[in-house]
Parts: C-alpha cells; sequence; structure tokens
C-alpha cells in the first residue's frame, strides 16, 4: 500500500468540521457553504462536503460579508459549546 495510513481521529468531513467549529448554524448549511464553492482547502476549491480535513490544514471560508482563515488544530466528536468549538482551529484571518 503506497498511500499514507492515519488514523481516522487524525481527520473528519469538511461540512462536519465547519459545523463542530461552529461556522455555521446547520451541519446542511456547513454542506450547502462547500457545494456552493465558498471554501477552500489550502488554497484549493472544494465543493464536496465529503472531502477529509487533517490538522494542519488551512481553510479558507466566504461567509456573507466576511472571509474567514481558520487552521484546524483539532476535532470533536460532537458539536460543543463556543469555548470547545474554539479549540479546534486558530483564526489567522487578518482583522
Amino acid at each position: 500500500m503506497t498511500g499514507e495510513v492515519t488514523d481516522p481521529a487524525e481527520r473528519q468531513r469538511l461540512d462536519r468540521w465547519i459545523w463542530h467549529a461552529r461556522v455555521v448554524r446547520t451541519r446542511e448549511a456547513a454542506a450547502d457553504l462547500v457545494r456552493a464553492g465558498h471554501v477552500r482547502l489550502d488554497g484549493a476549491r472544494v465543493t464536496s462536503p465529503s472531502q477529509q480535513a487533517r490538522a494542519g490544514q488551512v481553510l479558507t471560508i466566504a461567509l456573507d460579508r466576511t472571509v474567514r482563515v481558520l487552521r484546524i488544530t483539532g476535532f470533536s466528536q460532537r458539536r460543543g459549546d463556543a469555548t470547545s468549538a474554539r479549540a479546534l482551529f486558530d483564526e489567522i484571518t487578518e482583522a
């Protein structure tokens, strides 16, 4: 096998991660955001909500009036409160 073997806990579906990180209110909204082409993963446009995201990758998300740039630092099995969601990423958007 030539591919890199990674622990499933080290990656997560993109729509699920965006929802867990509380970027949007629902998982369906996260999937719609990805399908519409408003999300870039390490600079490349992504249109598949099932795309796997890994720690260290950079997401650029175009929202209504803002663009957020986030570095993925972790994953969660369920959607928590805002404090636990904040631990999933580093905000690198310029103020």
